[in-house]
């Protein structure tokens, strides 16, 4: 997979998922745009060492305006984004009559209203330049529901909605648009639901295989690069048909 001359921007990069997919991009040769509040010397620095330079900005997304300014920053630094990955992310765990109006508001916006603010600000130099490819990081939480994610899961939910409708509205063109949905991956997110175990008592192993054995009958984690294998596929001309796809990647959790 050759993406030399392509600019990518990942939002929710500095870590995790997110900084798997901007690794295989890099490794691919795209030029990396990282995003993110983690630790962004380090992001950097794990870029670098694939011989891309990446550039940074720190918008936070869930903030249209600064949505607007990281777009921005993308069109004159670079360019503009070729491919756009939104991964950026939040959780809160709690049962719908608990859920605080405040956390519901904040994973809406991150989780789904800023898919929508990044993909309306690139998609016209897509279409100008003539290619484009939208990668939307859902879960398999944006096909199936958990107890206790109202938030998370109905935002998710809307992501692959909208993938859908901007698969529909590009599909004339060289532009795709289709969501991955991993199932238990090993990020800061999940490790708060093993560390809950952890606090409640139980020994971090067992919380482990606990929280993998409910849903992924794989008992193993999916993994950041792995993602970022299925993602260079998205980008690849042989992906040119799959359009609006929304791929699980779950260890067989969909397949139960």
């Amino acid at each position: 997979m050759n993406l030399q001359g392509k600019t990518a921007l990942v939002t929710g990069s500095t870590s995790g998922i997110g900084l798997g997919l901007a690794a295989a991009l890099a490794a691919a040769g795209a030029r990396v745009i990282l995003n993110g509040f983690g630790d962004v010397e380090s992001a950097i620095s794990h870029i670098n060492r694939l011989g891309i330079a990446p550039g940074y900005h720190a918008a936070d997304l869930s903030d249209p305006e600064q949505i607007g300014e990281l777009m921005h920053y993308v069109e004159w630094e670079f360019g503009g984004a070729d491919i756009l990955v939104n991964n950026a992310g939040i959780q809160h765990v709690a049962k719908v009559e608990d859920f605080p109006v405040q956390k519901w508001d904040a994973i809406l916006a991150v989780n789904l209203s800023s898919v929508f603010h990044t993909s309306r600000l690139a998609l016209p130099g897509m279409r100008e330049r003539g290619w484009g490819r939208i990668i939307n990081v859902a879960s398999v939480h944006g096909l199936v529901a958990s107890q206790e994610k109202a938030a998370y899961v109905a935002a998710k939910h809307g992501v692959i909605g909208l993938t859908k409708t901007i698969a529909l509205e590009t599909a004339r063109t060289p532009i795709t648009c289709n969501a991955i949905c991993p199932g238990w991956v090993l990020t800061p997110l999940v490790q708060q639901q093993i560390d809950q175990r952890i606090a409640a008592g139980v020994e971090p192993q067992q919380a482990r295989n606990a929280l993998l054995a409910e849903k992924q009958p794989s008992q193993e984690f999916v993994t950041p690069e792995q993602l970022g294998e299925l993602a260079l596929f998205l980008c690849s001309d042989a992906a040119r048909q799959v359009r609006g796809a929304a791929w699980n990647m779950d260890g067989g959790w969909l397949a139960q």
